[in-house]
């Protein structure tokens, strides 16, 4: 039952409307998240590429406004449902928004204790820029 722990309202983070509607059961698990070609936030990619990690804390409806945290701290973690480990760096899946150790997916941040995960995401600049 992931939440947000610390969170800067000014930098670390920004607003945006959720494509689709999020269950109460998927409510309170990290989500890595892109945007698609309106703006509204979707789990994986989308079309802007990760650009941040989501806890909806409840099922949300699409359309409502949530917080996508680009830098700051989640606790009481854990990876999809399992166990997450200290000292580890987590990814997020472009096809689907789970949380991976596989470095050829997309940085979302580390853990430092097995249940605190630090975000700190970075926007990668355009092919060829």
């Amino acid at each position: 039952m992931a939440r947000y722990d610390k969170y800067d309202p000014y930098d670390g983070g920004f607003r945006a409307q959720l494509a689709s509607a999020i269950a109460d059961a998927d409510a309170w698990d990290v989500i890595a998240v892109g945007l698609d070609s309106q703006g509204r936030v979707v789990p994986g990619a989308g079309q802007t590429g990760i650009v941040g990690a989501l806890v909806a804390h409840g099922a949300k409806k699409a359309g409502d406004i949530v917080d996508v945290m680009t830098d700051g701290e989640i606790v009481e973690f854990d990876v999809n449902g399992g166990t997450s480990a200290a000292g580890t760096r987590y990814y997020g899946v472009a096809a689907s928004g789970a949380l991976s150790t596989t470095g050829t997916d997309t940085p979302l941040g580390f853990t430092a204790e097995a249940s605190r995960l630090i975000v700190r995401v970075a926007i990668a600049a355009p092919a060829g820029a």
